[in-house]
């Protein structure tokens, strides 16, 4: 399978979380209104939505994605960052979404400030795709072992976090983990 074959959501405003989404899901199934319907659900009481930017540009938090997946029947798993991916049983992950730091830019120019970014990564045809909406065209990483390099340098960034997208059952029974590591 090509890159072109990969369904890759480019940036827009800051709705990264929604990109992030659609691309692990592999179909565009949220958009900043489904977005800013659950920050209303979860924040209901709220003038200043605490889950979302003031100005209404997107920047939702994980609330927002978990209950999204949520509502797809699926689960996101709070990766333990002390951990070696080498505990990880990747066939059980549906995707990843990981919480970036990323540099801010205004058209050209890169200016000093780093900001979170959402991206996802996603097995596509057998082969591992990042799928980071900054990116022109989605990037294959590999198999199993360039996908744990791959999480591994970027879980080694000190802000860096990773959200494992599983099937409820999977969070449940705890099978994202290796068999060894269930059992400490």
């Amino acid at each position: 399978m090509s890159e072109g074959d990969v369904f890759h959501e480019k940036q827009r405003l800051e709705l990264c979380a929604i990109h992030a989404l659609n691309n692990v899901l592999q179909e565009k199934v949220f958009t900043k209104e489904t977005a800013d319907e659950i920050c209303k659900r979860l924040a209901p009481q709220c003038v200043v939505n605490p889950h979302r930017s003031m100005l209404g540009t997107g920047n939702y938090d994980v609330n927002v994605i978990m209950a999204a997946l949520q509502s797809r029947g699926l689960a996101a798993v709070w990766w333990d960052k002390r951990r070696s991916v080498q505990c990880l049983c990747a066939d059980q992950v549906q995707g990843f979404i990981l919480n970036v730091p990323s540099r801010v830019s205004l058209g050209m120019v890169s200016l000093p400030l780093r900001r979170r970014h959402w991206l996802a990564v996603k097995q596509v045809s057998g082969s591992y795709y990042n799928l980071d909406s900054k990116l022109k065209n989605p990037i294959c990483i590999g198999g199993e072992a360039e996908l744990r390099t791959f999480l591994s340098e970027q879980l080694s960034q000190d802000v860096s976090e990773m959200l494992l997208v599983v099937q409820r059952e999977v969070e449940e029974d705890g099978s994202w983990l290796t068999s060894d590591e269930r059992k400490k």
